[in-house]
């Protein structure tokens, strides 16, 4: 596969995490009358399922923030503080994607 089509498939899976995470997320919100950190913590332990959930999620989402620190590092991409930030408070399943198809763009760029 090559570079240009896996940055188009990161910036996909990245657009495709912002819509679906932040839909429910406004759908949480209507319904709780706005964003309240006390309804979300309490909502993250609902049921077994959901607190299974959020700990896959948690231990994904803090491994993901060593990878992108140490990568970035390691290959020289700046901002790399930016990931972890969005990580929290937009969604893995946004910085995620968005980190590989920024990381293939820096691979890709001549030197």
């Amino acid at each position: 596969m090559s570079s240009n089509l896996r940055q188009g498939l990161y910036g996909l899976l990245a657009v495709l995490g912002l819509i679906t995470t932040w839909y429910y997320n406004l759908q949480f919100m209507a319904e709780t009358g706005g964003f309240s950190v006390a309804a979300f913590l309490s909502a993250w332990h609902a049921n077994a399922a959901a607190s299974s959930i959020l700990w896959d999620v948690s231990v994904a989402a803090l491994t993901f923030c060593v990878l992108a620190v140490a990568e970035a590092r390691r290959i020289g991409m700046r901002h790399a503080w930016l990931y972890l930030v969005l990580t929290f408070t937009v969604a893995l399943g946004f910085a995620f994607p968005l980190f590989m198809m920024m990381r293939e763009r820096h691979l890709a760029a001549p030197a």
